[in-house]
């Protein structure tokens, strides 16, 4: 990004701004463009979800199955 203009996403007055100008504990970024640091909270939220997902999967992988529920239906 050498050169070009970062964007950051602040948390604490929900606004984006050209480069830092706030203290880092308030923003998200850097972003390429301004539209995706509009986004972040978007972002953000779609990858906590994908991940909850994934530590769901693995906190229940290698536990028995229920019973009852056959193989197809997992």
């Amino acid at each position: 990004m050498a050169g070009s203009a970062e964007y950051y996403y602040n948390l604490t007055n929900g606004t984006v701004e050209e480069g830092r100008q706030s203290h880092g504990s308030e923003l998200m970024g850097p972003y390429a463009s301004r539209e995706e640091a509009q986004r972040a909270l978007d972002s953000a939220a779609a990858r906590n979800e994908k991940w909850e997902d994934e530590d769901e999967k693995w906190e229940e992988w290698g536990e028995p199955p229920d019973e009852g529920v056959s193989p197809e239906a997992r």
